[in-house]
């Protein structure tokens, strides 16, 4: 037997000629029906369990603060209605590891108002009662609720935790008071000043709050750089949108001169990214040579730290060295593929060419990433707005909070009514029972992180679903265009929609058989993820490799289950079969055609990642230059923005968005007609009897005709 023989016999038998074959198989019957009933079941169970969600769950929970009776700050019709912030009395044991790791500070939390405007002590107040009632009235508003007891002592007020001994001058953030701590000159500063009086007359030093509260301080730093990032938005949205409406023209006009002008098209491409990446590497040499000598541009990355101004890099020569040797990387190794896989390119080409054809006689195809998009931001809404409602369906849980680490009932469930005649108050002085988080020990609350793992599951199902109906629908569409002889009077009138109909009315259980495979690998990738974040702290090194072997397998496992059901897909929309015998069959086609595979389909898609890479490149450099006011023609309209990256890359992600949605429909359909294209090879001669399918032109590179 020869060694052809015996490959053909491994990978199953080529096709044979078929007189009646004329492209996507009219009369076929529902694939993986069993996969198909437990799917709608499945659908059946995640709809009950968004029933259950919202009936159980308070999306309040999220929006309100909550004060450590459990009751809801600033809540329309509540008993705080007209108190919308959450005051803490000791906001520096928020810096705790207690909070750190239950999320909430162990101090009481009362809601107010408006947060304190200035500094005030409970002793100052109390002392100055008769004179100054006002001032008194004023302090007990950020005392636990009814209070007004001017009998009671300092320091029963601060044993029985009545009031907050200290006010410092506050900002509200996410409905929640934090200190006014500002940095001027280097002197950190709350309320203006750097030195105040505690209530015991002990001096506090602002340095020491900042220090001592670091859970401010984050709060204080995201506030500064959030309230920038989004007044850069607000002065720049409109220009963003005016350039990723440059992408989606762009790319508009690459799709249309792909189809007349294919192989200049792909060469300037190639030469223009060529050129793109040479003048990243020119500017960033410049600006690399511009900072030599430049006091404080030799200091590295590592010892400068993490800088929530992000234009403190630009000025260091290890940020633009860096910048260099990627973008030198990048720039070699295109060259190099260019050279070795010149002759490819030219098939490649063809089958671009083809693909533009196809895409020119099925217009529609372009607009279907549309209702791909819509059906995903569904599935995507669905699940957050069902995870909200279950992580809010608890019951509020308040637990014991002591400041003494020796204290037995630390961390345990308490109830607020009947703590304080409890005799955990005399064996654990100063301990108090807060609220804690929702929760509960119902029958309902048992199963929760049950339906919440459900809602994760059937999130990635139906969005693989998704994508696979997406998948399956286009390859339908082209497939009938591959297949009609005489262009485009053979192919059927909607090809999009008739192909669309297919997909759901037979082969719905495929579809689900496929993403099901899909999302438990993802679900299990989540998991691994999740248990790694566990362990990181973890001393065991035999833990941690095994750990990163999983991951790693996993991630390959995804990455091949993609391939290997995307080329499934398009069997299925051409002959109908289920789920098993189609991915068999497309993987036995493919190894019977692995050197062009590897090398003919990769190079297709390589030279569609530099069509988006061109595109997207060419906007960010657009957006680089106006947003830093290098374009002189129109420097005045250029916004001024705090951090001019925060729209640049806003306007590179969205562009890459844009052109990532029109080449995906030209990579679909390249997939395609590339196994159209193998099995047109193994059915057909170019005899009159068997006559070749594809276009003249790769006709002509392969050295073949039709008779």
């Amino acid at each position: 037997m020869s060694t052809e023989e015996n490959f053909y016999g491994k990978y199953g038998e080529p096709k044979k000629f078929d007189p009646s074959f004329k492209g996507p198989i009219e009369n076929r019957s529902c694939t993986d029906i069993m996969c198909c009933i437990i799917f709608f079941l499945a659908l059946v169970g995640y709809f009950i369990v968004g029933i259950v969600a919202w009936t159980h769950g308070d999306p309040r929970k999220v929006i309100y603060p909550t004060d450590s009776r459990g009751e809801f700050c600033g809540q329309v019709g509540g008993r705080n209605e007209h108190k919308p912030f959450l005051f803490y009395f000791n906001i520096l044991k928020c810096a705790s590891p207690l909070a750190l790791l239950e999320f909430q500070c162990p101090t009481p939390q009362t809601c107010v108002d408006k947060c304190p405007d200035r500094f005030d002590s409970f002793i100052t107040a109390f002392a100055l009662l008769k004179i100054k009632p006002e001032r008194w009235r004023n302090y007990i508003r950020f005392c636990k609720p009814g209070f007004n007891d001017s009998a009671k002592t300092p320091v029963q007020v601060f044993r029985d935790g009545d009031c907050p001994a200290l006010l410092t001058p506050s900002k509200p953030f996410t409905r929640r008071c934090f200190p006014d701590l500002k940095t001027s000159k280097g002197v950190i500063t709350v309320g203006n000043k750097t030195n105040f009086k505690a209530s015991d007359g002990e001096s506090v030093n602002a340095t020491q709050l900042l220090e001592g509260a670091k859970g401010a301080n984050i709060v204080l730093e995201a506030r500064e750089v959030a309230m920038k990032i989004f007044e850069d938005y607000t002065r720049s949205w409109y220009w963003i949108l005016i350039g990723m409406i440059i992408a989606l023209v762009v790319s508009l006009l690459f799709v249309v001169l792909l189809r007349f002008i294919a192989s200049v098209m792909v060469w300037l491409i190639i030469l223009m990214v060529i050129a793109v990446l040479g003048y990243g590497i020119y500017h960033c040499f410049m600006e690399y040579r511009s900072l030599k000598g430049t006091p404080g541009s030799d200091v590295t990355i590592k010892d400068l730290g993490f800088q929530t101004d992000f234009r403190v890099y630009l000025h260091l020569r290890q940020t633009w060295l860096a910048f260099l040797i990627i973008l030198c990387i990048i720039e070699v190794i295109i060259i190099l593929m260019l050279i070795f896989l010149r002759k490819r390119i030219l098939i490649a080409i063809a089958l671009i060419k083809e693909a533009s054809r196809a895409i020119g006689y099925i217009m529609s195809s372009l607009v279907y990433p549309l209702i791909t998009f819509a059906l995903l931001l569904f599935c995507i809404t669905y699940w957050a707005i069902t995870a909200v409602f279950l992580s809010t369906s608890g019951e509020a849980v308040y637990k014991v909070f002591a400041n003494e680490t020796t204290c037995n009932y630390s961390m345990k469930t308490c109830d607020p009514n009947t703590f304080n005649v409890s005799n955990i108050t005399t064996q654990c002085p100063g301990a108090q029972c807060l609220f804690a988080f929702y929760g509960g020990e119902s029958y309902y609350h048992r199963y929760l992180i049950f339906f919440q793992f459900y809602n994760i599951f059937l999130f990635f199902w139906l969005t693989n679903f998704v994508i696979a109906l997406g998948q399956v629908t286009l390859a339908g569409a082209f497939a009938s265009y591959y297949w009609a002889f005489n262009k485009p009077g053979d192919m059927p009138t909607f090809p999009v929609f008739a192909s669309m109909g297919r997909a759901l009315r037979y082969h719905t259980g495929t579809l689900a058989f496929g993403s099901l495979l899909l999302a438990i690998v993802q679900v299990i990738r989540v998991i691994l993820e999740y248990v790694d974040q566990k362990v990181k702290g973890a001393q065991n090194k035999i833990a941690k490799f095994l750990l990163s072997c999983l991951k790693c397998c996993f991630w390959c496992l995804e990455k091949f289950l993609k391939f290997l059901n995307r080329n499934a897909y398009i069997m299925v929309a051409i002959y109908g079969n289920n789920f098993c015998t189609s991915a068999k069959n497309a993987f036995f086609l493919l190894m019977r055609n692995i050197i062009r595979v590897v090398v003919l389909d990769k190079v297709t898609d390589f030279l569609l990642f530099l069509a988006k890479l061109l595109i997207v490149g060419g906007v960010g450099v657009l957006g680089f230059f106006f947003f830093t006011n290098r374009i002189t023609i129109i420097e005045d309209k250029a916004p001024t923005l705090n951090y001019y990256w925060v729209p640049l890359l806003t306007l590179i992600v969205g562009s890459y968005l844009v052109a990532h949605g029109f080449f995906s429909v030209y990579a679909m359909c390249v997939d395609t007609l590339f196994l159209c294209f193998l099995e047109d090879q193994e059915r057909n001669d170019g005899s009159t009897e068997k006559p070749y399918f594809m276009s003249k032109e790769l006709l002509k590179i392969l050295d073949k005709k039709n008779e």
